[in-house]
């Protein structure tokens, strides 16, 4: 009979909120083909010499702002997460990180040590499909099986940003902040270079390339990041019943001088505050748990330049981290 174990995988987190942990953190990101999609040599001049020298003890003060007492709140929040699972499911149960601890590798090695154990289901944490989150983090867990010839058969959960019991478990996480009053919900999500669409495009055609190409269907929306957020927007509005002119979409977290998905979503918030809107509303949906990304970028940052340009609140409404519907949606996932 097969024994089958359970890995979820997330982006990871510094070990500490320090210089050099965080140095190290960033290089290992960076320098990751999958998201620098550069020569190697290239993207080792340009991590090397523009970005390492100085983006650490500006992220280290950032994740300092929004440090835990145990630790990075990715972590933290990602371990709540998996206590909660653990409770509704009896199959052996890990979380890993695509960069820092603890690894996939050192995760896959631990379920691997139970010889009884023969698949493995890797649910990679991401709602929508990109080359720099879905792909790297299952290339990872397929190198590790190959590098220790582990007997294991790897079955991945595919992006999941129209799976209905998702946007269920999505709406309910945040109807306790839907049903507050607020002028406007901005549906921030991670930004990603243009040219991650388009490449995957293999009709080079579609993609970014003619207007309202995520509305008409293609074959290449199956892999195209920008499509899937708009489709998960799409889906939360109506079934949450949000009216169309009481929503939009930005993309955050920009770095380098690519062309990025747009509008950013600081420009959106400022936008929003110039034409009248006082009191907004935020949610991230490419993340399912709180990080530096929505606790300090969105949540800091992003109140700070929406009352400068005179708005006046800013809510993030959080992640769903371990709400009990996105818990009893993993489980119903692990027994499938």
């Amino acid at each position: 009979m097969t024994k089958r174990a359970v890995l979820l995988a997330n982006l990871g987190s510094p070990d500490q909120p320090e210089t050099q942990p965080v140095r190290r953190y960033l290089n290992q990101f960076l320098m990751d083909p999958y998201v620098v999609q550069l020569p190697w040599l290239l993207r080792r001049l340009i991590v090397s010499l523009f970005v390492l020298p100085t983006r650490p003890k500006a992220s280290a003060h950032a994740y300092r702002s929004v440090w835990m007492p145990q630790g990075s709140p990715l972590i933290v929040l990602s371990e709540k997460l998996k206590s909660a699972l653990q409770q509704r499911i009896d199959l052996p149960l890990e979380i890993a990180m695509r960069y820092g601890s603890p690894s996939i590798e050192q995760q896959l090695l631990k379920l691997a040590a139970d010889k009884d154990i023969s698949e493995v289901l890797f649910i990679p944490l991401y709602p929508h499909f990109a080359d720099s989150t879905v792909t790297t983090s299952v290339a990872e867990a397929k190198r590790v099986i190959k590098k220790h010839k582990l007997d294991i058969l790897l079955r991945v959960v595919q992006p999941f940003y129209d799976n209905p019991d998702y946007i269920q478990a999505l709406v309910r996480s945040a109807q306790p902040y839907l049903d507050q009053d607020y002028d406007h919900i901005v549906f921030s999500y991670h930004g990603l270079p243009e040219s991650h669409i388009t490449k995957l495009d293999k009709s080079r055609q579609h993609c970014l390339k003619q207007e309202h190409c995520c509305q008409v269907a293609h074959p290449a929306h199956k892999t195209c990041y920008r499509h899937q957020v708009m489709r998960t927007t799409q889906c939360f509005a109506m079934q949450a019943g949000l009216a169309s002119n009481r929503y939009s979409v930005a993309f955050q977290s920009r770095l380098g001088r690519a062309k990025w998905l747009g509008p950013n979503t600081e420009d959106k918030l400022a936008e929003l505050a110039a034409n009248g809107v006082r009191n907004v509303l935020v949610i991230c949906p490419a993340f399912v748990t709180d990080c530096l990304e929505t606790l300090e970028e969105i949540a800091i940052r992003g109140e700070a330049v929406f009352q400068k340009a005179g708005g006046d609140s800013l809510t993030l409404i959080p992640c769903m981290n371990d709400h009990p519907s996105w818990v009893e949606v993993l489980a119903d996932w692990c027994r499938q």
